[in-house]
């Protein structure tokens, strides 16, 4: 069975960036199972997924726009601590919703503390940069109804969410 939209599709991957360094992996855990066509990973590497099978291999180097796109600078600002009501320590790295200035929610990252200054980046953090991929298909099935309406593949037993 070749891979295309509403499909329910299993690979193992790791994904190293242009230094070599891994950023992720499925390497001794369960491989990652998404709904194709449905937007569940990067564009980059669901295009370069299509038409594979089972046991395929590949090696796919996704550009930042087909992945979490380029690195905008509007998306960095500072704050004063005074925003962060209700939490007794802030650290570099903590990760908090925030407003877009489009009013959707987004996730920004404290980036640096100075004083009552808190630099916060909404951008992915990947954004920017290219992401390598290896690839290997381990299972490809027709998803079900339910998982087509839901957007997602279920786990096993059904529904967790």
């Amino acid at each position: 069975m070749l891979i295309a939209a509403n499909k329910a599709v299993s690979i193992d991957y790791t994904l190293t960036n242009d230094a070599g360094e891994v950023i992720d992996s499925s390497s001794g855990g369960a491989p990652l199972v998404y709904l194709h066509g449905a937007g569940n990973i990067i564009p980059g590497l669901e295009n370069a997924l299509v038409g594979k099978t089972v046991g395929d291999e590949l090696t796919v180097a996704v550009e930042p726009e087909d992945a979490y796109g380029e690195y905008l600078a509007e998306l960095v600002s500072t704050l004063n601590r005074s925003m962060f009501e209700g939490v007794d320590q802030l650290e570099v790295g903590m990760q908090f919703h925030a407003s877009a200035p489009d009013g959707q929610m987004q996730i920004v990252t404290i980036r640096d503390l100075d004083g009552d200054d808190v630099t916060v980046d909404g951008n992915h953090p990947l954004a920017g940069q290219r992401l390598n991929f290896q690839v290997k298909v381990v299972n490809v099935r027709d998803a079900s109804e339910e998982e087509i309406a839901h957007g997602h593949v279920h786990g096993e037993g059904g529904h967790q969410h």
